[in-house]
């Protein structure tokens, strides 16, 4: 019975692994982010860029690029209502960045509890045996409770790379956030500004 809670901690460790070597590639910032994009953002000055700005964003897919497409698409709306509409779509960027950070913010919780309970079921097991054949050579004793104890061990070494993975990726995220903010916040001021100029 040890082995099947031991064989639901390496599930779990493949999965924490999976998720972590998926979210490192998914978070990249030139991904995200991509310079092309970011450039032609600044380069934006007048209406006459907004095409070019556009085929940047559209050969360079990203959540930037989708959220400098829905902004330029929008611009005959007032400042405000694109603001608003701008906004929502972030939510939805924002939900596709943080995918599978969840399952790592899972992982981080059930491991220790997955090796816990194989622990206290190794010793209930370990105890029972005892009680019914007397006690055993005390080597044989320690043997036994060491081997039990390995499942809290692995609970803790699949928990701590996760839950520092978890966080990085989350402080990741935010600061990607407030990157995109700052771009489509002064791209919107920028081309605000022109036309109540002309």
């Amino acid at each position: 019975m040890e082995l099947l809670f031991i064989g639901f901690l390496i599930i779990t460790s493949i999965v924490g692994i999976a998720f972590i070597i998926e979210r490192s590639f998914a978070l990249r910032w030139n991904k995200v982010l991509p310079p092309p994009v970011v450039s032609a953002v600044s380069a934006c000055r007048s209406s006459e860029d907004i095409g070019m700005l556009e085929r940047v964003c559209q050969s360079n897919p990203s959540s930037l690029s989708r959220l400098i497409i829905k902004a330029i698409e929008n611009l005959k709306w007032s400042k405000e209502e694109n603001e608003d509409a701008l906004q929502t779509h972030a939510r939805q960027e924002i939900v596709k960045l943080e995918r599978g950070l969840v399952v790592l913010e899972i992982v981080v919780g059930i491991a220790p509890l997955l090796g816990l309970v194989g622990t206290i079921f190794g010793l209930m097991t370990l105890f029972s045996d005892l009680g019914k054949s007397g006690i055993p050579d005390p080597s044989t004793l320690a043997t036994g409770i060491a081997v039990i104890l390995n499942a809290t061990l692995l609970g803790l070494l699949i928990a701590i790379p996760c839950l520092i993975a978890w966080n990085y990726f989350n402080n990741k995220v935010q600061a990607m956030v407030v990157e995109m903010e700052t771009i489509c916040t002064e791209f919107l001021r920028r081309q605000y500004n022109l036309v109540e100029q002309s």
